[in-house]
């Protein structure tokens, strides 16, 4: 199982002066934790798109062409791009570049908004928002297979007769998983495609996410896909500390920022730390807590699931970057050994 982290980037307000937090910073920061992850011997890391002042990145491919130049083996994907607001052929060419650039490390997560100014942003109208993601998807296959020579039609973009899009990624072709939040379409669509699927684990019961986890794979086995190419990876947010209390005690205020509404959409929840502890409990979305606690539940989720792939969303509500730093050392040194060492195929012969 490759385990990764991601940031989605959220800028978050000083509260001494009311003011956003300095999004240069930030992105350098973000930056950072790339490094140390490619460094760690991490597998994985993501960089989230958003089009609203709450965040700093807006085009996940310009700071990942950044890390490519900093970072040796680490693989790069936006975790997602928002494909429905995206022109799948700027989006094939700007990953085929960081391809390029990373000596074919780059991959896409594509998936669907939760938010709605990228909609407005670039003029796409809601009504048609099913319609619009699946058509660019169409598309974004059909350059993805054959990128020398497309030919596509649809409704919502002028047609490609036959035409090129470069460049060409260094890879045979770019890696395409499909980011989705559980939904049935969204699920249905992934096993019939016979995409990797990538499930965001956001709140509540996690044992309530295996359906979708056994839907997708029958799906796609009823397409006619091999079970080997139906991946799957969960993203979550992440936190690992020395200690079991000391890392809920440190990650709440930084849980509750993130998660609590805010102008001018009023966006979010608030979060007790009766919440907090629930969604941290063992079958809870939350992945926080010791070493120890956070090894369980990843192997519990690798079980739960049968995962090809861990994404820990590492940064969020304003954790300080020491703080950033300190867990994915302890991911890199001490959870992601024990996690590697579980699940290594036996070696050697059988013994009685």
């Amino acid at each position: 199982m490759e385990l990764g982290i991601l940031s989605l980037s959220d800028l978050q307000t000083d509260p001494t002066t009311n003011a956003l937090h300095d999004a240069g910073r930030r992105t350098r920061e973000i930056v950072s934790y790339a490094i140390a992850a490619d460094q760690a011997g991490l597998d994985v890391f993501g960089l989230g798109e958003h089009h609203s002042p709450d965040f700093t990145v807006a085009n996940p491919a310009v700071p990942l062409a950044a890390i490519a130049q900093v970072t040796s083996r680490i693989r790069l994907t936006s975790a997602v791009s928002v494909l429905s607001t995206a022109d799948p052929v700027r989006l094939h060419q700007d990953f085929a570049s960081l391809d390029l650039l990373s000596d074919g490390r780059a991959e896409i997560i594509a998936g669907r908004s939760a938010f709605t100014e990228a909609f407005r942003l670039f003029g796409i109208g809601l009504d048609d928002y099913d319609e619009v993601f699946t058509e660019k998807l169409r598309l974004l296959l059909a350059i993805r297979d054959n990128p020398e020579q497309v030919t596509w039609h649809g409704r919502f973009r002028p047609a490609l007769g036959g035409l090129p899009v470069p460049p060409l990624p260094q890879q045979p072709r770019l890696p395409l998983w499909l980011g989705v939040g559980g939904t049935p379409a969204s699920v249905e669509r992934a096993g019939y495609l016979g995409l990797p699927m990538t499930l965001g684990l956001i709140g509540g019961d996690i044992r309530r996410a295996r359906a979708a986890a056994e839907h997708y794979r029958a799906v796609g086995t009823g397409a006619g896909h091999r079970a080997e190419q139906l991946k799957l990876a969960v993203s979550t947010h992440f936190y690992v500390g020395a200690t079991s209390q000391g890392a809920r005690d440190d990650l709440f205020p930084y849980y509750r920022e993130y998660l609590r509404p805010k102008p001018p959409t009023g966006r979010g929840r608030h979060v007790s730390r009766a919440d907090f502890d629930a969604v941290s409990s063992p079958y809870g979305a939350l992945v926080a807590g010791s070493p120890q606690e956070v090894i369980d539940k990843i192997l519990s989720e690798h079980e739960l699931f049968g995962l090809d792939r861990f994404l820990g969303q590492i940064d969020f509500g304003g954790m300080p970057a020491p703080m950033v730093h300190r867990s994915i050392e302890l991911l890199a040194t001490e959870v992601a050994p024990a996690i590697r060492k579980e699940l290594a195929p036996p070696t050697g012969p059988n013994t009685v």
